[in-house]
């Protein structure tokens, strides 16, 4: 802070300090030296010069403190009114131990030092309103109010309390305070808050020869100063709540608003601060900030690249800045050169530098990261290596090769810096740019960290989806993957319902992850990994994701060449292949499985094959067929004393049976299947066995028996999460309803039905007994006709 004063002012203090300083030399000289008799008169001559620079210095004050008492005094200068006005106030300051005592009134100021807002400001309204509702909810039982805006480098924190702090100006007319804390700046330490006070003392008018000189004494005059005045503080760019504490004003005529890459926990804890987080701009604003700083016509010119340039830029204020400056300063250039430039995730952060330190991506990442522990750091790093778009903790913790517990307190570091952000459903991740950059730092890793990272990371995905698809389907064929690599976390998975949330929550994950397999030559779990997601795209009604991932299992299983492998990735992919109507393509791979089990004389294989036939016949109304490879499944079964197997295919035998006509038979089956499942406690197979005694009582004419045994299995569905066979028993449920003249319930269930098939959008048309899309609109508009036709909706008259 620059001194300002009159000359007059300043002598005499300045005459002070050089007898004080020269005073305390000669005493020391004097007491150390022998015979130094001739130093004391120069002491005595000091002193009693000093005490008349004193006297000098204050020589107004004396008058004032005899007629106000020794703990106050009055300031001559200004007015003298002490009246407040929109140019300045009169207030008294006190004497204090940490200066000189004041002369007089010391003239408040009314500093007005916002910065200039952003032209190219847009968005925020919801922040934009929870300030101002903030502001307006007077609660006079807190000291002050504050709102403390949080978010990553670059997220336009400071540019949003600047363009509040102008929306709002005039309503503090005793100004407004503006400290650039330079909690990250680079080119040197944090504002200090002693600093920043005797920033905010001079802002205020306070002349420096009445600046007290102990800092606390400082701090004391600066909240005097502000007590009772309606003004604003904004201290922008704040490392942490201690830098912050001190320079609060204590009064809740004085409102603050404070930016920080930080959370500022300790200010919400003890000072009610409000938090307000702000996250990257919506698209739309996103485009709405391009467009103010490219010119609508430009954007106009090349809609398609400006909106890829818009996410390559994660919607971040600073990067699409950054892109509209060097836009604007070459307009020759298209915006598709430019996005070119950002394409490669490994060179984007080079694109995203206008070429000082502000307004380089990079190095503004950077001021937080150097902030971080070193634990912390190699966490932000390895989550660079990470390929999903988001992390749970366990996997982070496998990733780290660290406990849970400690994975858990360095994302909460990072969470801290928001580096790292935790969403609602508890995990964690950070935008494109953020991932570039750590990505970045982490091919400065170690390689050999790295690959053990990567190792850890893999298995970590792979044992997880083996305990979880078990939990779901405990008698898919065996593909169980082998010993895990070191400090690896397995999530517990207590039961199916968990294990289909994992998958659920995973699912982006576990794609990227066995891309991330195929990139590195990981063939072991290329080929396990789409083995154990097989159930889940099933009920889920992923059937590309499947197919997809059957064909890379297929290819890697062949390079090992390891028959047993190749004929488990045949019968995904036939298995698939058939959901997806591709019949040849499903006959073609079930048959070479069945072949490689034959000449490996695995039963138990070939067993899982021939079921898997019978489905691709019933797909294809070839119920004889599908019959026979049934029967042959169940001799397999038997064979090998697998029960489950055999509590499926007996359901199957029932099924078919059904379909061909024979209900009894279909019923003694069914019935055999249901005992057995609910014996070995397989609720996936008891679903559909009550769906199979549901539509064979059914077309026995027993309607309300087949509508309690269609409910029973639409509870075990839902309670699976299999929303296509869901949709099977509500289709089969409205068939019966309506028999029964319930049309509303008939309409409802086909409704539902339809919900359900649209969501899941499965290809081609599937066998008689099974949902289809086409089938049911048709249903339902047969049944808006005339609803009141008996017999099956479609069924002839």
């Amino acid at each position: 802070m620059a001194l300002r004063g009159r000359p007059a002012v300043m002598a005499p203090i300045f005459a002070t300090a050089i007898c004080t300083t020269g005073l305390a030399v000669a005493v020391n000289y004097a007491t150390s030296v022998d015979r130094s008799i001739w130093l004391w008169p120069i002491v005595v001559g000091l002193t009693l010069l000093a005490v008349a620079a004193t006297v000098w210095q204050h020589r107004g004050q004396l008058p004032a403190a005899l007629s106000r008492g020794a703990s106050e005094v009055a300031v001559t200068g200004g007015s003298g009114t002490g009246d407040a006005d929109e140019t300045g106030t009169a207030v008294p300051q006190q004497v204090t131990d940490g200066g000189p005592a004041p002369r007089g009134e010391i003239e408040v100021a009314v500093p007005h030092q916002l910065p200039l807002r952003s032209p190219h400001f847009v968005g925020r309204e919801a922040e934009l309103r929870r300030l101002t509702a903030v502001l307006d909810d007077l609660d006079e039982t807190v000291p002050v109010v504050i709102s403390a805006i949080e978010g990553t480098a670059g997220i336009g924190k400071t540019a949003l309390a600047v363009h509040w702090a102008h929306l709002v100006a005039d309503r503090f007319p005793h100004g407004q305070l503006y400290v650039d804390l330079r909690g990250f700046d680079p080119a040197g330490p944090p504002v200090a808050p002693a600093e920043a006070i005797r920033g905010c003392l001079d802002a205020l008018g306070v002349p420096p020869d009445r600046l007290p000189i102990e800092v606390d004494a400082q701090s004391a005059l600066y909240r005097r100063l502000v007590s009772g005045r309606t003004m604003l503080l904004v201290l922008d760019n704040a490392r942490d709540s201690d830098q912050v504490r001190p320079l609060l004003p204590g009064t809740v005529s004085c409102r603050v608003v404070v930016t920080s890459r930080n959370q500022l926990a300790d200010l919400v804890a003890h000072h009610g601060a409000h938090p307000i987080t702000l996250d990257v701009l919506a698209t739309e604003d996103a485009g709405a900030l391009l467009a103010r700083r490219l010119g609508h016509e430009r954007v106009a010119a090349e809609p398609v690249v400006a909106t890829v340039l818009i996410e390559q830029c994660a919607r971040l204020p600073l990067a699409l800045a950054i892109v509209a400056a060097r836009a604007v300063l070459n307009p020759s250039v298209p915006l598709r050169v430019l996005s070119q430039e950002l394409r490669d995730e490994q060179t984007r952060l080079d694109a995203l530098d206008a070429g000082n330190p502000a307004t380089d991506a990079r190095t503004v990442f950077s001021w937080s990261y150097r902030q971080l522990a070193p634990a912390a750091a190699r966490m932000f790093r390895l989550l660079g290596s990470h390929p999903g778009p988001d992390i749970s903790a366990p996997a982070a913790a496998s990733l780290a090769g660290t406990d849970v517990r400690q994975a858990r307190q360095l994302l909460n570091e990072l969470i801290r810096t928001h580096l790292v952000a935790q969403s609602a459903a508890g995990r964690f991740g950070f935008h494109d740019l953020l991932r570039a950059y750590a990505a970045e730092l982490a091919r400065t890793v170690d390689a050999t960290e790295r690959r053990a990272a990567r190792q850890r990371m893999l298995d970590h995905y792979l044992h997880t989806a083996y305990a979880a698809q078990t939990s779901m389907h405990p008698r898919l064929p065996p593909l169980q993957p082998g010993v895990h690599a070191a400090a690896v976390t397995i999530e517990p998975i207590e039961d199916s319902a968990a294990a289909l949330a994992w998958f659920d929550a995973e699912h982006a994950v576990l794609l990227a992850v066995l891309r991330l397999a195929v990139a590195s030559g990981q063939d072991a779990h290329i080929v396990q990994l789409p083995h154990m997601l097989v159930e889940f795209f099933s009920r889920r009604g992923h059937w590309w994701d499947w197919a997809d991932t059957q064909h890379l299992a297929l290819v890697a299983a062949r390079r090992g060449a390891e028959m047993s492998t190749i004929a488990q990735a045949h019968i995904g992919l036939g298995r698939v292949s058939a959901y997806l109507g591709d019949y040849a393509a499903a006959e073609t791979n079930l048959g070479a499985a069945l072949e490689l089990f034959h000449r490996i004389d695995d039963r138990t294989g070939a067993a899982f094959t021939h079921r898997e036939y019978s489905t691709l016949y019933e797909f294809q109304d070839r119920h004889s067929d599908a019959l026979r490879s049934t029967e042959n499944a169940l001799r397999l079964f038997h064979a090998t004393h697998d029960r489950r197997g055999q509590a499926m295919a007996l359901n199957n035998l029932g099924w078919f049976h059904a379909l061909l006509g024979d209900y009894r038979q279909a019923v003694s089956c069914a019935e055999s299947a249901l005992t057995l499942n609910r014996e070995l406690g397989n609720r996936r197979s008891e679903s559909r066995t009550l769906d199979t005694l549901g539509y064979a009582f059914h077309h026995l004419g027993d309607h309300n028996r087949a509508i309690e045994h269609y409910r029973l299995s639409l509870a075990v569905n839902r309670e699976l999460g299999d929303r296509y066979h869901e949709a099977t028993v509500l289709d089969h449920l409205g068939e019966s309803h309506f028999v029964l003249g319930d049309f509303g319930a008939a309409r409802d269930a086909w409704a539902e039905a339809l919900d359900n098939l649209d969501d899941l959008a499965l290809p081609g048309q599937q066998g008689f007994g099974y949902a289809d899309a086409d089938r049911i609109r048709a249903k339902l508009a047969e049944c808006e006709r005339d609803s009141g036709r008996p017999g099956p909706i479609g069924a002839g008259p």
